[in-house]
């Protein structure tokens, strides 16, 4: 009996003791300091679209509970080429466009035989 109670007040005395140093106990220090979360390296670029190399290069943190790198990389590898896809198919309906007004341009401005004035 009195070794139960021996363990049960040395049980208090360590959980005090580690509740003290958790909040400050006192001391001008006060508690532990707070930690910024980690945040990414380098994030997305704001001023421009994202591209291929954009995705690559994007690396997430750690977190306590973690994550599957094999999952994040397979997901930003089929966004990196969804990306460039897109980027082609873009830029083949611009050019397609520009071929189209041009052409309209020119028949706009073709003068027009056979329906003129005679005098």
């Amino acid at each position: 009996m009195v070794m139960f109670l021996f363990l049960v007040i040395a049980l208090a005395v360590v959980v005090a003791a580690v509740t003290l140093a958790v909040v400050g106990g006192g001391e001008s220090d006060g508690p532990l300091p707070d930690v910024a979360p980690e945040r990414l390296q380098d994030p997305l670029p704001l001023h421009r679209p994202v591209n291929r190399a954009d995705i690559e290069g994007l690396r997430f943190p750690l977190t306590a509970r973690g994550y599957r790198m094999a999952d994040v990389d397979d997901a930003l590898s089929r966004l990196g080429a969804e990306l460039d896809e897109r980027d082609a198919r873009i830029a083949d309906l611009e050019s397609a466009l520009a071929g189209a007004q041009a052409a309209a341009h020119v028949a706009l401005h073709k003068p027009e035989h056979g329906h003129g004035e005679h005098q």
